[in-house]
């Protein structure tokens, strides 16, 4: 039993403040040690690191055996019971937790050398309830790095910005991860900010609802705090990557209503907007862009949920969403069955990221456009070039030097009205090492309206870059006006294979293939060894659907 000497803080018995570390693991020998050397290598800025053990069943509990006889700040709490999720170890671990301040990890994440050290010292000089750091999503196997929601975080190198309640920044209601912060241990037992109970999915939404619902003060810093592995190949992904699952969307669309009642019965009317308009641009297009490739049952199922999640929605929402957010949402409300064919690759690409709007260019019989039949595309003329959802598809021929022909489309007149001026092809790397090959275009008029370029890619220029890479392919347009677009490029070339060859003796395999969200993507491996590394990751995606 604790008591009140157990729970008195660091800073109270007169010891400099220290970071208590929550870390929960279920069935995850292979990696819980990586996570908690990696709590315990931050230095004397952790004073303990607390691991919940959620009924294990595999070696688990016997290399936690271990990492307690290694260092004495490691503390073991096993429950018997599996508890079907992560908010109940993780409530219990953090009601365990003695020291001033804490953090969270789970057990196939890492914390980055100085994280808490840097969060800690920005916690104690600033009188911060909260300290938010930057969050790293690294894909494994291939290790390609992507910061989480970086632009609300200070640009690298500029002061924290600090700010009491999010009221004046509510785009950090897209920080949904609890990972990345450092918060007091007082303000959360005083708020009683906890994780909800049990077998429930997107535990964090919650959390931070009421995290933020509680007005922290919060301060935001540059530096990167956490390392969030995404393994994408193994059998069981997390709950976030298990999107071909309706229960998946249901427990989204659940975790985001919980989300606004939170900050409703809070006293903050405006946030929950915010927070609805968020689900509007974010969650809802990230499902929709891919929908057209789920089974019909699916759609189905996902248009219903979601069209009876959007009916609560007032209009000032919609007002204060992106223009491909809300012309998403009003489809949904105005068509009371899923869409299908032509509609559904609409809906998904002008849920794009950016969107696009590609032909076919319905109208009705007034001669204004429509999203799709019956639905008015409003506000498409309003928007700055920069805005436009420019559609442009590319066809590749697979060579030594393959070539790359473009056509820019002009949806409704809207691109010529904005004047472009010059382009550029980007292909930039999905997998593999961070670079960007860049190709000037030259647009001519087509003449069945829009543009046409071409250019040409040294494929052994792709190829050096790695072992096997995956290439993103965009244009960007400049526009009379200086402004910019960058969007991808859709796939015009059906799926295909070829082996490359440049004498005396090197040799390319190089792919050409359409992604989920129908964009166009090359993929490239060194000769043998990428051939190698190919049957590989085919096997290892084959032995993930078996499992």
């Amino acid at each position: 039993m604790e008591g009140l000497g157990a729970r008195m803080t660091s800073s109270n018995s007169g010891n400099p403040p220290r970071v208590g570390i929550v870390v929960i693991v279920f069935n995850d020998a292979e990696r819980i040690a990586d996570a908690v050397h990696s709590a315990l290598a931050q230095g004397e800025a952790v004073g303990e690191v607390i691991v919940v053990d959620d009924a294990s069943t595999d070696g688990t509990a016997e290399r936690l055996a271990q990492l307690a006889a290694e260092d004495s700040r490691v503390r073991v709490i096993t429950r018997t019971e599996n508890s079907g999720g992560c908010g109940t170890p993780r409530n219990q671990g953090l009601s365990a937790a003695r020291e001033q301040y804490v953090m969270l990890l789970d057990s196939d994440d890492v914390l980055p050398p100085d994280a808490v050290r840097t969060l800690l010292d920005t916690a104690v000089a600033e009188r911060a309830d909260v300290v938010a750091g930057v969050c790293v999503r690294r894909e494994l196997p291939a290790g390609t790095d992507s910061p989480w929601q970086r632009d609300l975080f200070p640009a690298d190198g500029a002061p924290p910005e600090r700010y009491d309640g999010i009221g004046a920044r509510p785009d950090f209601l897209r920080d949904t991860l609890c990972a990345n912060k450092l918060y007091e241990r007082a303000f959360l037992d005083r708020h009683g900010v906890r994780f909800a109970e049990g077998a429930v999915h997107y535990e964090d939404f919650v959390f931070t609802a009421r995290l933020y619902a509680a007005r922290p003060r919060l301060i935001a810093i540059s530096d990167t705090v956490y390392l969030w592995h995404v393994r994408r190949v193994v059998g069981q992904p997390s709950i976030s990557l298990r999107r071909d699952e309706i229960r998946n969307w249901q427990d989204r669309v659940d975790a985001h209503a919980e989300v606004v009642r939170i900050l409703l019965d809070a006293g903050q009317p405006e946030l929950a907007s915010a927070a609805r308009t968020k689900f509007v641009d974010y969650d809802l297009r990230m499902y929709a862009r891919e929908l057209r490739h789920k089974s019909a049952g699916y759609r189905t199922e996902w248009w219903r949920i979601a069209r009876a999640h959007l009916t609560g929605f007032e209009p000032a929402v919609l007002a204060a969403a992106t223009p491909s957010g809300r012309w998403v949402a009003e489809v949904l409300e105005a068509r009371p069955e899923a869409v299908e064919g032509a509609e559904l690759r609409r809906v998904g690409e002008l849920a794009a990221s950016p969107p696009r709007l590609a032909p076919p260019y319905p109208v009705d019989v007034e001669g204004r456009p429509e999203l799709v039949e019956g639905v008015p595309l409003t506000g498409l003329t309003e928007l700055a070039p920069e805005e436009l959802p420019v559609a442009v598809d590319g066809v590749v021929r697979l060579a030594p030097d393959c070539t790359v022909r473009l056509r820019m489309h002009d949806a409704y007149g809207v691109v010529s009205a904005a004047r472009p001026v010059a382009a550029a092809l980007e292909l930039s790397t999905r997998v593999g090492p961070p670079l960007t090959v860049r190709r000037p275009l030259e647009l001519a008029p087509h003449p069945e309206g829009g543009w046409t370029a071409a250019t040409s890619v040294d494929t052994f220029e792709l190829r050096d870059a790695g072992e096997m890479t995956a290439w993103a392919v965009r244009i960007e347009v400049v526009f009379a006006d200086g402004s910019r677009v960058l969007t991808a490029v859709r796939s015009a070339t059906p799926a295909k294979r070829h082996a490359v060859f440049r004498p005396p003796s090197r040799i390319a395999l190089v792919q050409v293939y359409e992604t989920g969200n129908g964009e166009l993507g090359l993929r490239v491996a060194d000769g043998v060894r990428g051939g190698w590394e190919v049957v590989r990751s085919r096997f290892r995606r084959a032995l993930a659907r078996r499992s």
